[in-house]
Protein backbone atom coordinates (compact mmCIF):
# COMPACT_ATOMS: atom_id res chain seq x y z
CA UNK A 1 0.00 0.00 0.00
CA UNK A 2 1.39 3.39 -1.00
CA UNK A 3 1.13 6.16 1.56
CA UNK A 4 2.83 9.29 2.87
CA UNK A 5 3.03 10.05 6.59
CA UNK A 6 2.27 13.17 8.57
CA UNK A 7 3.45 13.15 12.21
CA UNK A 8 1.97 15.79 14.52
CA UNK A 9 4.53 16.80 17.14
CA UNK A 10 3.36 20.26 18.18
CA UNK A 11 1.06 21.48 20.92
CA UNK A 12 1.87 23.39 24.08
CA UNK A 13 2.09 20.35 26.42
CA UNK A 14 0.60 22.67 29.04
CA UNK A 15 -0.42 19.83 31.34
CA UNK A 16 3.14 18.50 31.17
CA UNK A 17 4.65 21.81 32.22
CA UNK A 18 5.74 22.53 28.65
CA UNK A 19 7.86 19.38 28.29
CA UNK A 20 7.59 18.39 24.59
CA UNK A 21 5.67 15.14 24.22
CA UNK A 22 7.82 14.17 21.25
CA UNK A 23 10.88 13.90 23.51
CA UNK A 24 9.30 11.71 26.18
CA UNK A 25 10.64 8.16 26.28
CA UNK A 26 8.91 4.78 26.15
CA UNK A 27 10.77 1.48 26.05
CA UNK A 28 14.08 3.16 25.29
CA UNK A 29 12.95 5.41 22.43
CA UNK A 30 11.39 8.84 22.22
CA UNK A 31 7.73 9.05 21.32
CA UNK A 32 8.71 10.83 18.11
CA UNK A 33 11.12 8.05 17.18
CA UNK A 34 8.41 5.49 17.88
CA UNK A 35 5.94 7.39 15.67
CA UNK A 36 8.48 7.52 12.86
CA UNK A 37 9.06 3.79 13.23
CA UNK A 38 5.30 3.19 13.14
CA UNK A 39 5.14 5.04 9.81
CA UNK A 40 7.89 2.94 8.23
CA UNK A 41 7.25 2.31 4.56
CA UNK A 42 5.89 5.77 3.84
CA UNK A 43 6.96 7.29 0.54
CA UNK A 44 7.60 10.60 2.33
CA UNK A 45 7.26 11.68 5.95
CA UNK A 46 6.87 15.14 7.48
CA UNK A 47 7.04 16.06 11.16
CA UNK A 48 4.86 19.08 12.00
CA UNK A 49 5.86 21.05 15.08
CA UNK A 50 8.78 22.87 16.72
CA UNK A 51 12.34 22.00 15.71
CA UNK A 52 12.48 18.25 16.43
CA UNK A 53 16.28 18.08 16.37
CA UNK A 54 18.00 15.23 14.58
CA UNK A 55 15.77 13.22 12.25
CA UNK A 56 16.38 10.28 9.91
CA UNK A 57 17.60 11.29 6.43
CA UNK A 58 14.83 12.47 4.15
CA UNK A 59 12.27 13.23 6.86
CA UNK A 60 10.73 16.67 6.28
CA UNK A 61 9.79 19.24 8.92
CA UNK A 62 7.40 22.17 8.94
CA UNK A 63 5.31 24.25 11.34
CA UNK A 64 1.70 25.37 11.22
CA UNK A 65 1.06 29.12 10.96
CA UNK A 66 0.40 30.62 13.37
CA UNK A 67 2.15 28.35 15.84
CA UNK A 68 -0.19 26.36 18.08
CA UNK A 69 -3.07 26.91 15.64
CA UNK A 70 -4.39 23.43 16.38
CA UNK A 71 -4.29 19.97 14.85
CA UNK A 72 -6.36 20.75 11.75
CA UNK A 73 -3.98 23.59 10.87
CA UNK A 74 -1.02 21.29 11.54
CA UNK A 75 -2.43 18.70 9.15
CA UNK A 76 -2.91 21.38 6.48
CA UNK A 77 0.70 22.53 6.95
CA UNK A 78 1.95 18.97 6.68
CA UNK A 79 -0.04 18.35 3.50
CA UNK A 80 1.38 21.53 1.96
CA UNK A 81 4.91 20.43 2.86
CA UNK A 82 4.37 17.02 1.28
CA UNK A 83 2.93 18.70 -1.84
CA UNK A 84 6.03 20.87 -2.16
CA UNK A 85 8.27 17.85 -1.79
CA UNK A 86 6.34 15.23 -3.74
CA UNK A 87 4.10 17.13 -6.15
CA UNK A 88 2.37 14.70 -8.52
CA UNK A 89 4.21 11.81 -6.82
CA UNK A 90 2.03 12.15 -3.73
CA UNK A 91 0.76 8.79 -2.48
CA UNK A 92 -3.01 8.16 -2.68
CA UNK A 93 -3.25 7.74 1.10
CA UNK A 94 -1.81 9.82 3.95
CA UNK A 95 -1.16 8.46 7.42
CA UNK A 96 -1.94 11.08 10.08
CA UNK A 97 -0.38 10.19 13.42
CA UNK A 98 0.03 12.10 16.68
CA UNK A 99 3.34 11.51 18.43
CA UNK A 100 1.90 11.11 21.94
CA UNK A 101 0.72 7.50 21.67
CA UNK A 102 3.52 5.17 22.81
CA UNK A 103 1.89 2.08 21.28
CA UNK A 104 0.81 3.72 18.04
CA UNK A 105 2.63 1.07 16.03
CA UNK A 106 -0.09 -1.39 17.03
CA UNK A 107 -2.82 0.95 15.82
CA UNK A 108 -1.04 1.62 12.51
CA UNK A 109 -0.51 -2.10 11.92
CA UNK A 110 -4.21 -2.83 12.51
CA UNK A 111 -5.26 -0.03 10.16
CA UNK A 112 -2.90 -1.18 7.42
CA UNK A 113 -4.13 -4.75 7.81
CA UNK A 114 -7.72 -3.55 7.44
CA UNK A 115 -6.93 -1.62 4.27
CA UNK A 116 -5.02 -4.52 2.73
CA UNK A 117 -7.70 -7.03 3.73
CA UNK A 118 -10.47 -4.92 2.20
CA UNK A 119 -8.55 -4.49 -1.05
CA UNK A 120 -10.65 -2.71 -3.73
CA UNK A 121 -13.52 -2.32 -1.25
CA UNK A 122 -11.34 0.09 0.75
CA UNK A 123 -11.70 2.65 -2.02
CA UNK A 124 -15.41 2.96 -1.27
CA UNK A 125 -14.53 5.00 1.81
CA UNK A 126 -12.14 7.94 2.12
CA UNK A 127 -10.10 6.53 4.94
CA UNK A 128 -9.92 4.59 8.17
CA UNK A 129 -9.35 5.84 11.71
CA UNK A 130 -8.49 3.92 14.84
CA UNK A 131 -11.12 3.10 17.43
CA UNK A 132 -10.46 1.56 20.84
CA UNK A 133 -12.31 -1.65 21.77
CA UNK A 134 -14.81 0.45 23.74
CA UNK A 135 -15.59 2.54 20.64
CA UNK A 136 -13.58 5.72 21.29
CA UNK A 137 -12.41 7.05 17.93
CA UNK A 138 -8.93 8.52 17.51
CA UNK A 139 -8.67 10.56 14.28
CA UNK A 140 -4.97 11.23 14.89
CA UNK A 141 -4.27 7.62 14.06
CA UNK A 142 -5.71 7.14 10.61
CA UNK A 143 -5.11 6.67 6.90
CA UNK A 144 -7.00 9.17 4.75
CA UNK A 145 -7.51 9.68 1.05
CA UNK A 146 -4.92 12.31 0.21
CA UNK A 147 -7.05 14.24 -2.27
CA UNK A 148 -10.12 14.29 -0.03
CA UNK A 149 -8.09 15.37 3.00
CA UNK A 150 -6.44 18.19 1.06
CA UNK A 151 -9.78 19.40 -0.32
CA UNK A 152 -11.22 19.49 3.19
CA UNK A 153 -8.23 21.47 4.48
CA UNK A 154 -8.38 23.91 1.56
CA UNK A 155 -12.10 24.49 2.08
CA UNK A 156 -11.64 25.20 5.78
CA UNK A 157 -8.74 27.55 5.08
CA UNK A 158 -10.66 29.49 2.43
CA UNK A 159 -13.57 29.82 4.84
CA UNK A 160 -11.31 31.09 7.63
CA UNK A 161 -12.22 28.10 9.78
CA UNK A 162 -8.91 26.26 9.92
CA UNK A 163 -7.18 27.92 12.88
CA UNK A 164 -8.33 26.33 16.10
CA UNK A 165 -10.39 23.65 14.35
CA UNK A 166 -10.52 20.07 15.56
CA UNK A 167 -9.55 17.07 13.47
CA UNK A 168 -13.14 15.81 13.61
CA UNK A 169 -14.24 19.11 12.04
CA UNK A 170 -11.65 18.66 9.29
CA UNK A 171 -12.85 15.13 8.60
CA UNK A 172 -16.56 15.94 8.81
CA UNK A 173 -17.11 15.74 5.04
CA UNK A 174 -15.03 12.60 4.54
CA UNK A 175 -16.51 9.11 4.53
CA UNK A 176 -14.19 7.57 7.12
CA UNK A 177 -14.56 4.10 8.57
CA UNK A 178 -13.60 3.27 12.15
CA UNK A 179 -11.37 0.21 12.65
CA UNK A 180 -11.02 -1.38 16.06
CA UNK A 181 -7.38 -1.55 17.15
CA UNK A 182 -5.78 -3.38 20.10
CA UNK A 183 -6.57 -2.14 23.60
CA UNK A 184 -4.11 0.57 24.64
CA UNK A 185 -2.88 1.23 21.09
CA UNK A 186 -4.30 4.77 21.07
CA UNK A 187 -3.73 5.65 24.73
CA UNK A 188 -2.02 9.04 24.74
CA UNK A 189 0.00 11.18 27.13
CA UNK A 190 -1.67 14.41 28.21
CA UNK A 191 -0.61 14.54 31.87
CA UNK A 192 2.17 13.16 34.05
CA UNK A 193 -0.36 10.74 35.51
CA UNK A 194 -0.94 9.44 31.98
CA UNK A 195 2.81 9.13 31.49
CA UNK A 196 3.24 7.17 34.70
CA UNK A 197 0.36 4.84 33.87
CA UNK A 198 1.79 4.15 30.40
CA UNK A 199 5.39 3.74 31.49
CA UNK A 200 6.49 6.93 29.75
CA UNK A 201 9.26 9.08 31.26
CA UNK A 202 11.43 12.12 30.62
CA UNK A 203 14.67 11.68 28.74
CA UNK A 204 17.43 10.75 31.16
CA UNK A 205 15.02 9.54 33.83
Amino acid sequence: MEFDALILAGGRSSRLGGVPKAQLVYDGATLLARSLAASAGAGATVVVGPDPGSLPPGVLTCREEPAFAGPAAAIAAGLASLDRSRGPLRAPMTLVLACDMPKADQAVAALRDALVRDGPDATESEGVMAASPDGRRQPLAGFYDTGALKRAADEMEKGGRLTGASVFALLARLDVRAVTVPAGATDDVDTWDDATALGVSRQGS
